[in-house]
């Protein structure tokens, strides 16, 4: 056996979390099935409550593995590098080959453990009233293996080439994001043209796992405008997913047999240094340049915040500047999909939509950023550093809460000229758009703060990531399966009491979303995020006031 998949496996079974966590998701599902079972022996032969559990399961298990499974890989060989213990493996008998499928095996491992606990549960789901999908349970755990080999592979490639682990899981998550969602929109746009670009599109949307999963719950003429699909997407994905697999698997086996230790980086010349007309030109070309020396910091400037920006390479100026551009680009784009919705679709639906996007760019990008603030420098052993510093721990705690806040705010401004322009379409929208971007800016605040919770408690960036992911994931897209349990076996108002924690979920209704219009859940759930977001503000301040006293 691989001695690095016994190491990497092992290691990771004995912890105490992963014994939570494979129970958790073995209750989880148990109950859910218990929750749908027929009363007085009376089965559904036509299995739609088989079917209504099994979509539960199979939506549920992929967000599980967008959400979780990319944190262990996306550190597993830049931790390696960063404790020096890299140089020790590629200096061992061992090949790089061997290495690799090491560090792969450890993760799939682990993930494979996790989906065989659900298999019961679903067993139990498919004995209900049989599945009519066109795959089934077995074809779904075919299309989520598939998956989470897609991703690691993804993320390992990524961690081979970073030189921190905090960027190595900014960048793996947004990677993943842009993989489950991108390759959707051309075909999406494409639709009812008679194009050779709709083919090329169809096979691009299929690199995502998300259509693959909707046919296999039979979802797949879900989001077709009406004209049906094709199929097909299911071996289409595991096609593009083994061949985009082995490519990132062969660049990383290469990445580390060209032995990345110790990296040379040229020297630069500042834009100082430079020649007069390449100062001038460099002036007109760069709004902010990111070759010039930084200025003095202010002395009302919170040092670690400063800190943070500057040692993170997506919290520079120049960065900034690109992420607004991106903002700027994406709201026209959502100002054309509305101005289309609007004639088609209706304004509630565009909302809605709206309201998704800019929930699922939060609820991925908020732990990956916030979920190092305090375990980066606990792994790296610079808060030794920070303690050492006069700085109180309230200013340093400012300063890594407000690094996180500055682009939160940039992310929250990229959907709101969409919200302008529905509000030019329809007038009398003004307060229903306030109510969402108020449920917004809470679910951000408490998403940050769930973030901040799980790094004060865990010294490692990685477990800490999975977790916020974990709670976030588990409050603000479980309790939405609540929706779907309505009249079998919940009544109206104990859905609407679920709903209350969620702030997705207030989110959607303020928008009028179909589905959540019939839900009073404002302000009720203002109070209570609201609250929860007190209470980890104050948890936050206690735990780091703490890690900071001498040892």
């Amino acid at each position: 056996m691989n001695p690095i998949i016994r190491r990497e496996l092992l290691e990771l079974l004995r912890t105490p979390k992963a014994i939570a966590a494979q129970i958790a998701l073995a209750v989880a599902c148990a109950l859910l099935v218990l929750l749908r079972w027929p009363a007085s022996g009376v089965s559904d032969l036509g299995g739609a409550r088989s079917l209504q559990v099994l979509r539960v399961f199979g939506y549920g298990l992929l967000a599980g593995i967008l959400f979780l499974v990319p944190a262990f890989p996306a550190t597993s060989i830049v931790r390696e590098r960063i404790k020096g213990t890299l140089a020790l493996l590629l200096n061992s008998p061992m090949t790089p080959l061997s290495i690799y499928l090491g560090k792969l095996g450890g993760t799939l491992g682990f993930t494979a453990i996790l989906l065989a606990v659900t298999v019961p549960a679903a067993a139990a789901c498919y004995a209900l009233g049989g599945s009519s999908t066109s795959g089934g349970v077995a074809w779904l755990y075919v299309v989520l293996g598939v998956a989470t080999f897609q991703i690691t592979t993804l993320a390992l490639w990524i961690s081979s080439r970073a030189t921190s682990t905090d960027f190595a899981l900014r960048t793996t998550y947004g990677c993943v994001l842009a993989l489950a969602l991108l390759p959707l929109a051309p075909y999406w746009a494409l639709q009812g043209e008679a194009s050779d670009l709709l083919d090329v599109a169809a096979w691009l949307r299929c690199l995502s796992p998300v259509p693959a999963v909707m046919e296999v719950l039979g979802h797949a003429a879900v989001g077709t405008h009406g004209l049906g699909d094709t199929g097909g997407a299911i071996g289409k994905f595991v096609v593009l997913a083994l061949v985009f697999g082995l490519a990132f698997a062969w660049a990383t086996v290469a990445q580390l047999r060209g032995r990345p230790l110790d990296r040379s980086r040229a020297a630069g010349v500042m834009t100082q240094d430079r020649s007069t007309g390449s100062q001038i030109f460099r002036r007109l070309f760069f709004l902010v340049d990111p070759q010039r020396r930084s200025a003095s910091m202010p002395l009302f400037v919170n040092p670690v915040m400063l800190k943070e920006f500057r040692s993170r390479k997506f919290g520079r100026g120049h960065w900034t500047l690109r992420l607004i551009a991106l903002s700027a680009i994406l709201s026209l784009g959502l100002c054309t999909a509305a101005a289309e919705g609007a004639i088609g679709w209706g304004i509630e639906i565009i909302g809605g939509a709206l309201v998704l996007l800019q929930t699922a760019i939060l609820i991925l990008f908020t732990p990956s950023l916030a979920a190092g603030l305090i375990s980066t420098e606990r792994e790296n052993g610079s808060w030794q550093l920070l303690r050492m510093t006069p700085l109180s721990t309230g200013k340093i705690l400012r300063g890594k809460l407000l690094s996180v806040v500055w682009p939160l705010l940039l992310l929250l401004c990229a959907t709101l000229p969409g919200y302008v322009f529905l509000m030019t379409i329809k007038p009398e929208l003004g307060p229903q758009v306030v109510r969402v971007v108020v449920s917004l800016g809470l679910t951000a605040v408490f998403a940050m703060l769930v973030s901040a919770a799980a790094s004060c408690l865990f010294r490692t960036t990685a477990v800490a990531t999975a977790a916020a992911n974990l709670a976030l994931v588990g409050l603000c897209i479980g309790t939405l399966l609540a929706v779907i349990a309505r009249d079998a076996p919940f009544g109206k108002s104990t859905v609407e009491a679920i709903l209350t924690v969620n702030p997705v979920a207030a989110a959607l209704s303020a928008a009028e979303t179909p589905g959540f219009k019939d839900y009073d859940l404002i302000p009720l759930n203002w109070y209570v995020v609201g609250g929860a977001s007190a209470v980890l503000l104050l948890f936050v301040m206690v735990r780091t006031r703490r890690l900071s006293r001498p040892d």
